[in-house]
Order: structure tokens, then sequence, then C-alpha cells
């Protein structure tokens, strides 16, 4: 019974998502796309904030602990072969941008947390990841948010400066993740 309602409670989450929760705006229309990548200019950019969730390894996630770095935030499932392909190309740009005050965080979502755990070992994922079986946390991050893979690029000051609606490679994320990052702080 308890597995019914969690598979409910997930099913109705994931309605949500792909709905983008009924009468919120859509920001990613006021920016432009090209491929499924949305780009926002500075003055275009929705505000993230009060995001935190539990991390896989143990402890918490709180975004306020990160303002002022570029966050990348990549929403995956062990179940998904795309997240699988992409893997290796968020751990590269993770470990090209992070001295550049870049941080990535996974938000890991309709999983297990043994499949999660085996994932990141498996694909030697070095950044943490938010486990969100419900999409709760994802929600939190984005309304809109609907495609796994996806990614969103966070700018210093906690906005969506850009989303990947879809599995990318480091040839394609690393130069956008490094644009934002030289972007000045305003």
């Amino acid at each position: 019974m308890r597995r019914l309602a969690a598979v409910t409670v997930a099913a109705v989450t994931a309605a949500g998502l792909l709905t983008g929760c009924g009468g919120e705006e859509n920001w990613a229309k006021k920016c432009s796309t090209t491929n499924m990548v949305v780009e926002c200019a500075p003055e275009q950019r929705p505000l993230v904030s009060d995001v935190t969730g539990e991390l896989l390894a143990g402890g918490t996630y709180d975004l306020a602990n990160d303002r002022g770095k570029v966050v990348v935030v990549n929403f995956w499932g062990s179940w998904c072969a795309p997240c699988r392909a992409e893997a290796d190309d968020l751990e590269k740009t993770y470990q090209a941008t992070k001295a550049r005050e870049v941080t990535f965080l996974g938000v890991n979502t309709r999983d297990d947390k043994d499949s999660a755990k085996a994932f990141e070992r498996g694909y030697q994922v070095t950044y943490g990841s938010v486990y969100d079986f419900r999409g709760e946390v994802g929600l939190k991050f984005d309304v809109t948010q609907n495609a796994i893979p996806s990614t969103l690029i966070l700018d210093r000051q906690g906005r969506i400066a850009a989303a990947i609606r879809r599995a990318t490679t480091a040839d394609e994320l690393q130069p956008l993740v490094e644009k934002i990052a030289a972007e000045a702080t305003g």
C-alpha cells in the first residue's frame, strides 16, 4: 500500500512538472531558445531561492550557501539512459570549472537511494546530489522543469541564466558555464 501511495505521489508530481504547475509563468518564453538550450539575459532571469534537500551521501544541501557561485544543477535518475550517457561530461565540466567558483549539484528524482548511490559510484561523480524521489526539490528550482535529464545554470545571484532541456556534452556545457562564470557580478 505504501508503494502504491509513493507511486501515486510521484505520478501527481510528474504531472505537475509536465504542466508547469498550472498558472505559473513560463520564464523561458522571455529568453532565447535554440535546440532545447534556453539562455536568458540578466534582466530576464528568474531568481531561485529556498532550495534545500537531503544529500544522497548524507547531510543537507542549502542553495543559500552557494550564493556568489555559479551553480550547475543537473536533474537525473539512474534509470535514465541519457543520464548515464552525460555523466562523464558533467564530471569533466565540473572538474574543469570548479576553480572559477563554479559548483555542481545533482538532483536525483524518481529513483531509489541504493540505485542512485550505485550510479554515483559507478560513474565516479564527485559532486553532491539531492535525493528528490517525489520531485519537490526540482519544483523549487524551476516549475517548468519537465525533462530528465536536464541542466540549469544559475548565475552568481542565484538566477537561472541557462537551461538545457535534454542530455548535454562537455563541449556544449563547459563554454556555457564559463560564459556565465565570467559575467560581472552586479
